[in-house]
């Protein structure tokens, strides 16, 4: 049996198993495989739960459809990736690598890390997620920067009064963007924990991201909103 045969084999029966999956394959141009280091990881260590829900608490109240709030539009918080942190690399690229098991990057301008490739683990769904070219546009939809705190869910709960560059600052901040399963992500869109949740496993962790967030910056939260963050914490 031939390498490609024995390869082709191989993508089957993992898709089969329902593993998210691609090939290697020969890099046109030169890349470099790096694997972040254990810290990278946004979601380690123990949630402080009392001190996440001390936060819940102190957080203002908001109506779920606040009256007379201006429609939300996505241009009002920018419109590409920044550059936030001045590495010559865009949040996009900083959030691929940081949270990458495994990844593959070339030099690009000022950028140290364009990712091209990698896998990487969907905290969501908990699937592994494989991909050989992160420039083909369908495998770049596959895996999406995902705001945990929607935008959309910032703009009605206290981000319609921010200055544009506050909002734009908002929409690039590390600590609240996380890469994604793309299809799940897309299925979250703007919902609150009132009406979406990840897998069991990420509740916990998911719940207190949201919290920090909205703390640090000074965002407020619905009934509905609390009570679920209050359920998700439970499952520390």
């Amino acid at each position: 049996m031939g390498r490609r045969t024995s390869l082709g084999v191989l993508v089957v029966l993992l898709a089969i198993a329902g593993w998210a999956v691609s090939v290697w394959l020969p890099e046109a141009a030169p890349a470099t495989r790096r694997t972040p280091p254990a810290t990278a990881e946004p979601s380690a260590g123990p949630v402080d739960v009392p001190a996440a829900r001390g936060d819940l608490g102190d957080l203002a109240t908001v109506a779920r459809r606040p009256d007379g709030l201006v429609a939300y539009a996505r241009s009002s918080f920018g419109g590409e990736w920044a550059d936030s942190d001045g590495n010559g690399c865009n949040q996009r690229d900083d959030v691929l690598l940081r949270d990458a098991v495994e990844v593959r990057t070339r030099p690009q301008g000022r950028c140290d890390h364009d990712v091209l490739a990698g896998t990487w683990a969907d905290p969501y769904t908990g699937r592994r997620l494989v991909f050989t070219d992160l420039k083909e546009p369908r495998q770049a939809q596959a895996i999406q920067i995902d705001h945990v705190v929607p935008l959309s869910e910032a703009w009605r709960s206290g981000a319609s009064g921010w200055s544009p560059d506050r909002r734009r600052a908002f929409a690039n901040d590390l600590g609240n963007l996380l890469a994604v399963d793309g299809p799940t992500n897309l299925s979250k869109s703007d919902d609150d924990p009132a009406a979406w949740r990840p897998r069991k496993g990420f509740q916990c962790a998911y719940a207190a991201r949201w919290i920090e967030t909205k703390t640090r910056w000074s965002l407020a939260a619905d009934d509905s909103e609390r009570r679920a963050l209050g359920e998700m914490l439970g499952y520390c």
